[in-house]
């Protein structure tokens, strides 16, 4: 039994996750996190203003610091007193950097307002979770929207802080997790946020190069198990996975279009201005509501199968360690 011990925080995590999801009315470290980047942010406008690369820098190594080492003293401290506490405490940590559930309620929020036929309550839906315009998204516009969100947040939001928690502890998966946040939301490349997020995208896009990519595999073998065509997701992988200005992004986005063999991406609007982007995948069928739901399916199985795998490895990491 003891051997399991080490892992017991990341699967707790993830099974509070699947129970509770993102829970309103109680401090949410990650919320934390945005409000500490939106303040700095402001600081930094204010006092870098001839210096925006600089002055991000700043920002990002700041929010870095301390998301990681709050969290690290949280851990230590509850360990500390005792070690059912100190797993208690981490597996609640770990709770508030796993997406998944939030990630699928909110995406299917999206599909219900569609099957309705709600045009305008789907837009809203969509704005939800997605950064571009949404005011000019027909239906089927709004349904590839939210794949493609559901898609990229596999890796983003679910299987890389699941992969940075085995590896490093639920600190290691704050570090991620503030880089992450940091990208959503100071990460454009337009003229407000090139320079004052330059270093938190590019940071971004190094700790996400191997999870996107770990992901996309373990996704592919996935949608077999799902009966969806992974002999099209490992195509359309191997041919489209680069087809995204970010370097990671396109990995998932590009398997779950195959898989469910829709074509996403394509122009879109960011704060008003056009971005020219290449598609993804073909268009064997057209999209429909319930690729929605089909596309969480994909994301719940694959982080099923990520947390089994890194779970092992995070057991074997302990007992090389400290036996």
């Amino acid at each position: 039994m003891k051997i399991f011990l080490p892992a017991l925080p990341l699967f707790a995590g993830f099974i509070l996750d699947l129970i509770f999801g993102d829970p309103r009315r109680i401090p949410h470290p990650v919320r934390l996190i945005g409000r500490l980047i939106a303040a700095l942010e402001k600081d930094v406008r204010k006092h870098f203003s001839g210096h925006l690369f600089f002055g991000g820098t700043l920002l990002a190594v700041t929010v870095l610091t301390l998301s990681t080492a709050i969290s690290l003293a949280i851990i230590f401290v509850s360990y500390s007193i005792n070690f059912w506490l100190g797993t208690a405490v981490e597996s609640v940590l770990t709770c508030f950097i796993i997406a998944a559930k939030d990630l699928k309620k909110e995406s299917m929020n999206v599909c219900r307002e569609l099957e309705k036929g709600d045009i305008e309550g789907a837009r809203k839906a969509v704005s939800m979770i997605v950064g571009r315009d949404t005011q000019r998204l027909d239906a089927d516009g709004i349904a590839r929207a939210a794949v493609e969100t559901v898609a990229e947040n596999t890796s983003d939001g679910v299987t890389a802080p699941i992969i940075f928690t085995a590896l490093f502890g639920a600190c290691g998966g704050y570090f991620y997790k503030a880089a992450n946040t940091m990208d959503s939301m100071i990460g454009y490349k337009n003229e407000r946020y090139f320079k004052i997020g330059k270093c938190a995208a590019k940071i971004d896009d190094v700790l996400n190069f191997l999870p996107s990519r770990i992901t996309a595999v373990i996704m592919i073998f996935c949608s077999f198990l799902l009966g969806y065509n992974a002999k099209n997701a490992l195509k359309i992988w191997l041919r489209d996975r680069k087809k995204h200005a970010s370097p990671n992004s396109a990995q998932t986005e590009s398997v779950c279009a195959g898989a469910l063999e829709l074509r996403l991406a394509g122009d879109a609007f960011y704060f008003g201005e056009l971005h020219k982007k290449e598609y993804i995948g073909d268009e064997i069928r057209r999209i429909e509501p319930q690729d929605i739901c089909r596309a969480n399916r994909l994301m719940y199985l694959t982080s099923v199968v990520v947390l089994a795998i890194f779970s092992a490895v995070r057991i074997l990491i302990f007992g090389v360690i400290f036996n």
